[in-house]
């Protein structure tokens, strides 16, 4: 309580006279429990197309994500005759990629907005995978050139993968904003996170390039589609009290 106070007193100081004037007082009546009745009717029924969003999100990063982290190590070792022990070595762009995505690109997602950035970084994803992957397909790649492409698309879908998580748990009300994450995330995952190293280790598995590109095309479709769906319905959250995003169950008229 202590640190959640001298947070609020630091941002109440810095905040300009009409931001402190804009900033509404609410009451909440105290719980200690929310039913799962009225989990399931705000998120499923009140706030049905937040869940929409999040649920596509989530499935689209966790299969666009695990499918290739967790199988590029077979690409490089089958298809580029990377020995094993060298395998590490490329982890380092890759993790480069991933590191500078959110750095350079989060604060974006609060100055040009949610839905812009949502849309651009699951967008781009998608459309790199796709080319990149016909790139494989044809072997015109080396396992270098290949990797500076995985690093590229990761520097968009690391943060992609970010706002996923970000867009769940700012756009539902405060009760069932830790369960709402929790459901999607393990949804996603269920999806995503595991049936698509499955499908890769197997599309794998058949020494096919155009089998391993059809998975990099499914991966790109969802991220596409994902990046249409939060555009269209995705909220604009940024720079808004997330009480005005989402009204609390609890609050006292």
């Amino acid at each position: 309580e202590a640190i959640v106070a001298e947070i609020e007193i630091s941002a109440h100081q810095q905040a300009a006279p009409s931001a402190r004037q804009a900033m509404p007082e609410i009451r909440l009546t105290m719980r200690d429990h929310t039913p799962l009745r009225e989990v399931a009717h705000t998120l499923f029924v009140l706030y049905r197309q937040r869940s929409l969003v999040g649920l596509a999100l989530m499935v689209a990063q966790a299969f666009f994500y695990n499918a290739i982290f967790f199988t590029y190590a077979l690409v490089l070792t089958d298809f580029f005759g990377i020995a094993f022990n060298q395998v590490g070595w490329y982890v380092l762009p890759f993790a480069a990629g991933n590191f500078l995505g959110p750095l350079l690109l989060g604060r974006l997602f609060d100055t040009l907005g949610r839905r812009l950035m949502i849309a651009i970084t699951y967008g781009v994803s998608g459309v790199l995978l796709a080319i990149s992957g016909y790139l494989f397909s044809i072997d015109v790649l080396s396992a270098q050139t290949q990797t500076i492409a995985w690093m590229v698309i990761f520097f968009f879908a690391s943060p992609a993968a970010s706002a996923a998580y970000l867009t769940v748990s700012e756009t539902f009300p405060i009760e069932v904003r830790a369960l709402a994450i929790a459901v999607f995330y393990a949804v996603g995952t269920a999806i995503g996170g595991v049936a698509g190293p499955a499908l890769f280790g197997v599309l794998i598995d058949t020494g096919s390039r155009h089998s391993v590109f059809a998975g990099y095309l499914l991966g790109a479709v969802l991220m596409i589609a994902a990046a249409v769906i939060g555009w269209r319905y995705a909220i604009a959250a940024e720079r808004q009290p997330l009480e005005s995003v989402a009204r609390p169950l609890a609050v006292v008229e």
